[in-house]
């Protein structure tokens, strides 16, 4: 089987496959594996595929009990007990720096599994699978291809899935190593308002995932000192928020802006190729499901070919299980980000504990919990038991 790309989807899928016996290449355009981005967060359902695949996150990133969603005007709008919801599903929520998640991965990944400098640039069907062409020149032929390349995947262009659509939104955001900078490690804040919204999540180690979204569109020009837009917007929401702008400087933000997209999901596809993770389904980073959505794309991708003789009949039903939950996330994560007042005073109505239980709901109605559970139960079984000496 190929897979193409090293992220944390392709090398999820490459480590679940691999635990299951089939021979796995994972080809990576960069010289190198390095991941890009911030910090992640990993729900529960996350959580559990990591488990199945044997990668302890033990110690990494921070274990979060609360987030805390409030008004640009300071006022509450929910408090989500993140800690209740980890007892209801089974696993922390945990923010994890994105490079520290790909190594834990990583170290169940045999390194000659992996070809760097491999940019894919031609997909050809074959009598027995798959062929891809690099721009080395080089091929690899498979019985399988599962592109997961990303928001601009060449897999998904060559299987014809539409393009990437922009929400209107993008995010300005970074990692900083920044002691004091909030009161408590364990909760994170988002603050919401009519121009955009801001996130403050710890990361473990002092560490910081901040975020702040504005709109953004295709003529967007970038200003040539953004941290004085930012100040502009968002100085004066909370202290935590202003003492954070403090911090920054333009440098910080020389990475930014990521503008938001999110994919039509493609309908189940034809031969021996299937996508994975973003190149399947870029969402906004509302809802932080990414990572969660291509975690639980591997875990139902290998049950597909664990359970099904032809490998082409496993990939449609592979695709067909995730559509609906995979729509049902994107959807969500979909709604702006940005709200007047008045929508948001009402919805400062609604108790935090129906605010818990609604989060918790989604992410169990479309985390394939049965499967998961049945996964988890045949991982189990085929542990060595430790022997027992007689007496």
């Amino acid at each position: 089987m190929l897979v193409a790309g090293a992220g944390v989807s392709g090398i999820a899928a490459a480590s679940g496959l691999l635990r299951d016996g089939h021979d796995v290449t994972v080809f990576e355009q960069r010289p190198q594996l390095r991941a890009g981005g911030g910090a992640v967060t990993i729900w529960p359902n996350g959580a559990t595929v990591l488990r199945q695949l044997g990668v302890a996150m033990d110690g990494a990133g921070q274990r979060l009990s609360t987030v805390r969603v409030v008004m640009s005007t300071g006022g509450r709008l929910a408090t989500l007990d993140v800690a209740a919801m980890a007892d209801r599903l089974g696993a922390p929520v945990r923010m994890v720096p994105r490079g520290v998640l790909l190594d834990r991965l990583l170290d169940s990944v045999p390194a000659e599994r992996i070809r760097c400098s491999s940019r894919a640039v031609q997909i050809l069907r074959t009598r027995d699978g798959v062929r891809v062409a690099f721009a080395d020149g080089t091929c690899a032929d498979g019985d399988l291809l599962i592109g997961a390349d990303g928001l601009h995947s060449v897999v998904r262009d060559a299987v014809g899935a539409k393009p990437a659509e922009p929400t209107g939104w993008c995010s300005w955001q970074g990692l900083a190593s920044a002691p004091n900078l909030i009161e408590d490690q364990h909760v994170a804040m988002v603050a919401i308002g009519e121009g955009g919204n801001v996130g403050l999540w710890p990361a473990g180690e002092s560490a910081l995932q901040w975020w702040f979204d504005l709109p953004w569109s295709h003529d967007f020009v970038r200003p040539p000192r953004p941290l004085e837009v930012l100040r502009a917007n968002f100085s004066g929401w909370s202290d935590s928020i202003d003492r954070v702008l403090d911090t920054l400087t333009d440098a910080d933000l020389d990475d930014s802006p990521y503008p938001h997209f999110r994919h039509p999901i493609p309908r189940p596809g034809r031969g021996a190729v299937t996508l994975l993770g973003d190149a399947a389904h870029t969402m906004p980073p509302t809802l932080a499901q990414g990572t969660n959505q291509a975690l639980l794309d591997a875990m139902v991708l290998r049950k597909a070919l664990a359970s099904r003789a032809d490998p082409i009949s496993a990939l449609r039903w592979y695709e067909k299980t995730r559509r609906r939950s995979v729509n049902a996330v994107s959807r969500v994560a979909s709604v702006p980000v940005a709200h007047r007042r008045s929508l948001l005073e009402p919805a400062a109505l609604i108790s935090d504990r129906l605010h818990t239980w609604a989060l918790s709901a989604l992410l169990r109605s479309t985390s394939h919990r049965r499967m998961s559970a049945a996964i988890s139960r045949d991982d189990a079984a085929r542990m060595p038991q430790p022997s027992v000496r007689r007496p």
